[in-house]
């Protein structure tokens, strides 16, 4: 069974995965993929370096991450082109990672972008990470020393929180204690693991 992981910026996704694989479901980062797919001497890192320039790019090769973020959150075309580099690396990813389960299983598939690419149509299940917007901001602004316009532009890039959670198969709610989103993501793991059938 293919379960997307979806929700919006600093919603708490990482965290609800962490313990959804400590639960023993098999999970992928579509954000992992992404960063392998722009490697030094990666075939993305040099379609990356074509399209936007070698400023993107720091003296060991890598690239450098907080300048395209300052180019392509500035301007929607720009973020569009990145996206068409990526984005194809990291489905394929994605696919492999399905291919690989033993016939049956659960497979969870972190993806922020789910809604935004196009791709929940592709998975039995979608699961969003919700929080209150005023939580997000907050903690996008704490976690990567975002002004409030950094984080602006940022939440702005994603669907609204509320509109992913009305066409979610079900949602963890982590604007409570972390004792309650741990308590949510047990319970989802119980879920999955109730709608899978050996084939």
């Amino acid at each position: 069974m293919r379960v997307a992981l979806t929700g919006g910026i600093a919603t708490g996704k990482s965290v609800v995965a962490r313990a959804l694989r400590e639960a023993g479901l098999a999970t992928v980062d579509a954000d992992v993929l992404a960063r392998d797919a722009v490697a030094p001497g990666s075939t993305g890192l040099a379609a990356v370096v074509a399209r936007f320039g070698a400023g993107v790019v720091r003296a060991d090769g890598s690239l450098d991450r907080a300048a395209l973020g300052a180019l392509v959150f500035a301007d929607a075309a720009a973020r569009r082109d990145l996206e068409h580099i990526v984005h194809p690396r990291v489905r394929h990813g994605i696919d492999a990672f399905f291919r690989a389960l033993p016939s049956g299983a659960p497979g969870l598939a972190e993806i922020p972008l789910a809604y935004e690419t196009g791709w929940a149509s592709t998975f039995d299940l979608v699961v969003v990470v919700a929080c209150r917007p005023e939580t997000q901001r907050a903690r996008l602004m704490a976690r990567d020393g975002f002004t409030a316009a950094d984080a602006d532009r940022r939440l702005a890039a994603q669907w609204p929180i509320a509109d992913k959670v009305r066409l979610a198969d079900a949602v963890v709610v982590t604007d409570g204690d972390m004792a309650s989103t741990l308590g949510q993501a047990g319970r989802l793991a119980a879920w999955l693991r109730g709608r899978c059938r050996p084939s």
